[in-house]
């Protein structure tokens, strides 16, 4: 054990010596996105993008349903993710402006697990199925576009007309949108 003690000293001198600097320390909450990150099995429909390959903490997901209401359509999600990590949900928003009753005109995302429902136990994973599963069947219950929510629970063909429009990047109750419609 004191062998290894003086090998570490002596390593620490040298680098001294030559100017070389320590290594950057990594934080738990990097690793444990590294390990999320590995874990990662995205569909087709799915890709991450990395602004700073330097920093994994901060990254866009881009999500293109093949199904349902917002098919054709192309959402892009920042995760920021705290040092806290995995104690604190990654704060997620989407870019776009769109017509959802979970996802509000500043682009907050309504997913239990991104707020009280929260554990440390659950991964990155769990939130990129959460989001899909936002764009497969909206919830009306639990809104953040009120407006939205009251179409889809009053009127689902008028609900659907209005997603389209939207994601055309149309009008709908005198609020523009932007178009998606890849």
């Amino acid at each position: 054990m004191l062998k290894i003690w003086s090998m570490k000293q002596q390593q620490q001198k040298n680098e001294a010596a030559s100017g070389q600097s320590k290594k950057k320390k990594v934080t738990a909450a990097q690793l444990r996105v590294q390990k999320d990150l590995s874990e990662l099995a995205l569909p087709a429909t799915m890709s991450t993008h990395f602004p700073n390959p330097d920093d994994i903490l901060n990254f866009t997901l881009t999500l293109q349903p093949d199904e349902g209401l917002y098919k054709s359509g192309l959402f892009t999600f920042t995760f920021t993710i705290s040092q806290s990590f995995p104690h604190e949900p990654p704060k997620v928003k989407c870019k776009e402006k769109i017509y959802h009753p979970n996802i509000d005109l500043e682009g907050n995302v309504c997913l239990n697990i991104l707020r009280e429902d929260w554990k440390p136990v659950l991964n990155l994973n769990a939130v990129v199925v959460g989001l899909q599963f936002l764009f497969l069947e909206p919830n009306a219950s639990d809104p953040l576009n009120k407006e939205a929510a009251n179409d889809l629970m009053t009127d689902r063909d008028r609900f659907r007309r209005n997603v389209r429009t939207s994601m055309g990047g149309g009008t709908v109750m005198k609020e523009s949108f932007d178009r998606v419609i890849q």
